[in-house]
């Protein structure tokens, strides 16, 4: 039992982001799933295993092998007052639709003078660590948290996998959801769903005064692995998980660095041009006298993702790299 009285449920994070469809499909007609694979198959990570035979192939929609025209079919159906959910099967392959979510979903509001929201949510697996090597491993959330027009949210937690849909359905903008692969057989308790999740803002999971550990989606399990090790050595870190990389909310980065006065920064997208260096920027620019020392960056090595284990592991951020850069910061 949960505080208060209140059930907590066994599940994966799998299982709630496929609640979370469920939901989301009963709720509203004007909702539907299409993706490679999603309907007959269940979807490649089995995401949206038994939809298909729980509301029907109007409402589960398999597509054909080309993500410019289902992408492009789904900013269509937003148009026409659809709320479409567009799955791309992994973050690789939506770069075959860039044009589509740069050049009309995130910019037709902007050129029509208001007249044409687009309330569409695209899906998509992100991340390495499940050697599947450079065609389906990247991190690349970063770049499309560089285009305005757009919202960009990471969920980590079991709660934000079960809870973030909902209300990316409610914006009137378009809506990318970043799911790590390595997270989908997460599991752990769920408590029943008690107020609207915050979509501007970051979330602390780690209070902590010493160091500010701020990351986000695949990485937030070793970081937070990291701040048990730190803890173990009297080193009090915060772990801040940012959830919405567009909007990015510089307002609790802000105040954990005034708090702990060092950051790391863990991201697994490549160091050069990534959201690591938006945010040791923002901190530069906004916390520059709260430093106590130079702001550490742990990310991904400069790389395509190798296929093999040892070279996969040793090309990602891991526990010991983040410890290391906190030792760096603190000692």
């Amino acid at each position: 039992m949960g505080a208060g009285g209140t059930q907590e449920a066994k599940t994966t994070y799998r299982e709630a982001l496929r609640e979370a469809l469920r939901e989301a499909l009963r709720a509203d007609d004007r909702v539907f799933l299409m993706g490679e694979d999603v309907g007959r198959y269940g979807g490649c990570f089995g995401v949206s295993l038994g939809l298909l035979e729980e509301f029907g192939p109007e409402r589960v929609r398999d597509t054909p092998l080309s993500e410019s025209a289902f992408v492009g079919a789904g900013i269509g159906a937003a148009l026409a007052g659809m709320r479409p959910i567009v799955e791309i099967m992994t973050v690789n392959f939506s770069l075959l639709a860039l044009d589509q979510i740069l050049n009309n979903a995130a910019t037709l509001l902007h050129m029509s003078g208001g007249q044409l929201p687009v309330p569409l949510v695209i899906r998509m697996t992100t991340g390495a660590g499940r050697q599947l090597a450079a065609q389906h491993s990247h991190s690349l959330e970063g770049w499309y948290a560089h285009i305005p027009g757009i919202r960009v949210l990471v969920p980590a937690t079991l709660e934000d996998a079960r809870h973030m849909l909902a209300p990316a359905l409610a914006d009137p903008d378009p809506v990318l959801i970043f799911e790590h692969g390595s997270l989908y057989n997460a599991s752990g308790e769920l408590l029943p769903h008690t107020a609207p999740v915050d979509l501007d803002h970051a979330a602390i999971r780690r209070p902590g005064t010493d160091i500010s550990l701020i990351t986000y989606g695949g990485s937030l399990p070793k970081t937070l692995a990291a701040a048990d090790e730190l803890a173990a050595e009297g080193i009090g870190a915060e772990v801040i998980d940012l959830r919405t990389l567009r909007p990015l909310d510089g307002v609790t980065i802000a105040a954990s660095v005034a708090r702990t006065h060092r950051a790391v920064i863990i991201d697994e997208g490549w160091r050069t041009g990534s959201l690591a260096a938006e945010v040791s920027a923002r901190i530069a620019e906004e916390s520059f006298f709260e430093l106590d020392a130079p702001v550490e960056r742990v990310c991904s090595a400069e790389v395509p993702m190798p296929y093999a284990r040892r070279l996969e592991e040793a090309a990602l951020p891991q526990t010991a790299d983040i410890v290391a850069a906190a030792h760096r910061a603190v000692d």
